[in-house]
C-alpha cells in the first residue's frame, strides 16, 4: 500500500449538503485559502445519495434547509430525495467545485500536533493510503454511520422465513406488491415509507414501541411560489426564508414555554385527521413534550390518508421475538395477524 501526502489550509469531510455548502463559502470568503473536500463514497448528495427508499425526502422545508445563497425554486417546499439531490448537483455545477471534491476517499484517522499546528488526516482510496495536512478541520460528515444504521437483534429473527430489509441499505431488486410489510419504528422514515409503499403493498403496519408527535402540513408553499411569481427568485426566498425560520423558531419556542397547550394543538389536528373514533391516546400521545424529541411531518397527510384507507395501520407494543410468518407481540398477538 503507497503512501502519497499534500497540504491544503482546509480539509472538509463529506460532500453532502453541509460539505458543499463549506466548499462555496470557503471559495467565495476565503479565495486566499486552499481547501479540499474528501468524500468517503463515489458520489456527492451525502444522505440524499445515500438513502434510496420508497419516498425518501426532507421533512424540512427547503427554504431553510437549502442554501441562502442558491434559491430553492421548484413548487415543492418538502421535496423528495431525487430532486434534492439534482438541486445539490446544480449547486456544484454552478459554482465550479467539483473539482475540489475528492471521491472515493474515506478518511480512517485525523491527528492534531499541537507542536506543528496541524491536522494530519489519513484517507484510503482504491488501497492506497494518503494523508492530508491542514491547519483547520472542518467535519461535515453527518451524525450516524454511513457503515450501517442501528440493527437491533430480535430473538427468533433467523427463523422468519420472510426479508427484512434495513432503509439505509434499500435493495433495487425488492418487490413488496401485494405483500404484508411491518416496519419497526415510528420515526421519520417510518412515517415516510408507510404511504409510499401502501400504494403497491396488501398492507403496512408501523409497530412502534411508542407514539411520536406527527403534525400534517402542505408539501407546497403557496406564499413562497406566490411570491416567486411577482418578485426576484432570490428575493423571493429569501421573504420565505425568514418567515420559515420565525415561524420555526416560534413553535419552537412555543412548545418549550406552553407544551400542554401545543401538545393539545397536535393531538388535535391528529384527530381531525383520523376521527374521534381512533385511538388517539394510545397510538399518536407520546409520554413526553412536544420538541424534547422531533416532530415528525406528514406532508399533505398522506399518513392519514393511507390509514383511513385501510391499508396502512399503527400497533403500539413491543415485540417478544420473530417467528417463521411474522413478529409475535410481548401481548401474545401475532403481526401480521395469522389467517384464521
Amino acid at each position: 500500500m503507497s503512501e502519497s501526502e499534500s497540504h491544503v489550509d482546509v480539509v472538509v469531510i463529506g460532500a453532502g449538503i453541509s460539505g458543499i455548502g463549506a466548499a462555496y463559502h470557503l471559495q467565495t470568503y476565503c479565495p486566499d485559502r486552499t481547501f479540499t473536500v474528501l468524500e468517503g463514497r463515489d458520489d456527492l448528495g451525502g444522505t440524499w445519495d445515500l438513502f434510496r427508499y420508497p419516498g425518501v425526502r426532507s421533512d424540512s422545508d427547503m427554504h431553510t434547509l437549502g442554501y441562502r445563497f442558491k434559491p430553492w425554486t421548484a413548487d415543492k417546499a418538502i421535496a423528495d430525495g431525487p430532486s434534492i439531490l439534482a438541486y445539490l448537483r446544480e449547486t456544484v455545477a454552478e459554482f465550479g467545485l467539483l473539482d475540489k471534491i475528492r471521491f472515493g476517499h474515506q478518511a480512517t484517522a485525523a491527528n492534531w500536533s499541537s507542536e506543528a499546528k496541524t491536522w494530519t488526516i489519513t484517507t484510503i482510496a482504491a488501497g492506497q493510503r494518503s494523508t492530508f495536512t491542514c491547519n483547520f478541520l472542518f467535519m461535515c460528515s453527518g451524525y450516524y454511520s454511513y457503515r450501517g444504521g442501528h440493527d437491533p437483534e430480535f430473538e427468533g429473527r433467523q427463523e422468519f422465513e420472510g426479508r427484512i430489509v434495513h432503509p439505509q441499505h434499500w435493495p433495487d431488486d425488492l418487490d413488496y406488491t401485494a405483500k404484508d410489510v411491518v416496519i419497526i419504528g415510528s420515526g421519520a422514515t417510518a412515517v415516510t415509507l408507510l404511504p409510499a409503499m401502501a400504494t403497491d403493498a396488501a398492507s403496512v403496519t408501523m409497530l412502534q414501541r411508542s407514539p411520536t408527535y406527527v403534525v400534517a402540513a402542505p408539501s407546497t408553499d403557496t406564499i413562497a411560489n406566490g411570491l416567486r411569481a411577482v418578485l426576484p427568485a432570490k428575493l423571493a426566498y429569501t421573504i420565505t426564508r425568514w418567515k420559515n425560520v420565525q415561524l420555526g423558531s416560534y413553535f419552537y419556542r412555543r412548545s418549550r414555554k406552553r407544551p400542554d397547550k401545543v401538545k393539545q394543538a397536535l393531538l388535535k389536528g391528529v384527530r381531525k385527521q383520523l376521527g374521534d373514533d381512533y385511538d388517539i391516546d394510545t397510538h399518536f400521545t407520546p409520554s413526553y413534550n412536544p420538541w424534547d424529541q422531533r416532530i415528525c411531518l406528514v406532508p399533505d397527510g398522506d399518513l392519514f390518508d393511507a390509514i383511513n384507507s385501510g391499508k396502512g395501520k399503527v400497533v403500539t407494543s413491543t415485540i417478544d421475538r420473530f417467528t417463521t410468518s411474522g413478529i409475535r407481540l410481548t401481548t401474545g398477538e401475532s403481526w401480521p395477524p395469522m389467517s384464521s
